[in-house]
């Protein structure tokens, strides 16, 4: 994008704590205009990093009104960051449906939503950027993680699909998937409960420590800024950026060049299954 960034306006999804947070914190700094959302500011009555606006991305209705604050003080809009996220956990046979729609509706639906509701913005100002928020799960079906995994690779998808549509419009999209970082993402995150009794109850609850023991000893959320703040100074942002432990994104690679029965059973070693 590569803008002077004084005067470049910054929307990020979900910016009251984790990474949207260090990401708001970090692109002020470097001298942007940042607002962030929350379902409900009100609850932060202590954060004063950048503004917090009401956004509920299941609520089109305040979608708009956030949106349409940011371009009425500042006659545009250059950054969208679709970072609001939630994280699922469970047998997939023993989550329930609603749970299931709930995960889609933030993790998928609410991303395409908002960026709909910029997109007139950025066409008129024949320019913006929009970054999704993705994650290294998106990329493979982990256990016990399955919905969590399916949500974020059918965002993943979608943007490489999407910026192409985009091209004409000078306006660029990519992904940006990050790891496990040191984040409160597991408070938030729906669990399936451990049902006592259940076959899966001792793989699932085993599987579920571990989980949280990697968000726990994540990167610095930091990093996220940073590949942030480099993607809006790069001309031709590529399709997908992975960033966390070498690990974590060399799993990828394996992915791609292990057969597919091997790649699994690495996974299964890993989760101790």
């Amino acid at each position: 994008m590569s803008t002077n960034q004084k005067n470049t306006v910054v929307l990020i999804t979900g910016g009251s704590s984790g990474i949207g947070k260090s990401i708001g914190i970090y692109l002020k700094e470097k001298g942007c205009i940042v607002y962030g959302t929350s379902r409900n500011p009100s609850r932060f009555t202590d954060f004063d990093f950048f503004p917090l606006l009401e956004l509920d991305v299941a609520d089109k209705g305040s979608i708009v009104s956030a949106v349409d604050k940011i371009v009425h003080k500042h006659g545009q809009l250059d950054v969208l960051i679709n970072n609001a996220g939630a994280g699922i956990t469970g047998p997939i046979e023993e989550t329930p449906e609603e749970e299931i729609v709930k995960n889609f509706t933030t993790n998928y639906f609410g991303p395409i939503n908002v960026t709909k509701a910029v997109l007139p913005i950025m066409r008129k100002q024949k320019n913006g950027l929009v970054i999704n928020i993705t994650s290294i799960a998106g990329y493979m079906g982990l256990p016990y993680r399955g919905i969590y995994s399916a949500s974020k690779a059918a965002l993943e998808m979608t943007t490489e699909a999407w910026r192409m549509e985009l091209k004409d419009f000078n306006i660029k999209m990519t992904n940006v998937a990050p790891g496990d970082f040191a984040t409160n993402i597991a408070a938030g995150r729906y669990h399936a409960p451990v049902i006592e009794g259940s076959p899966y109850e001792k793989p699932y609850g085993d599987t579920l420590r571990l989980m949280d023991s990697h968000v726990d000893s994540g990167n610095d959320p930091l990093e996220m800024a940073k590949v942030v703040f480099e993607i809006m100074n790069t001309q031709k942002p590529r399709v997908h950026y992975k960033v966390g432990a070498f690990m974590q994104k060399f799993s990828i690679v394996l992915k791609r060049v292990l057969p597919d029965r091997v790649y699994e059973k690495m996974l299964m070693n890993h989760y101790k299954l």
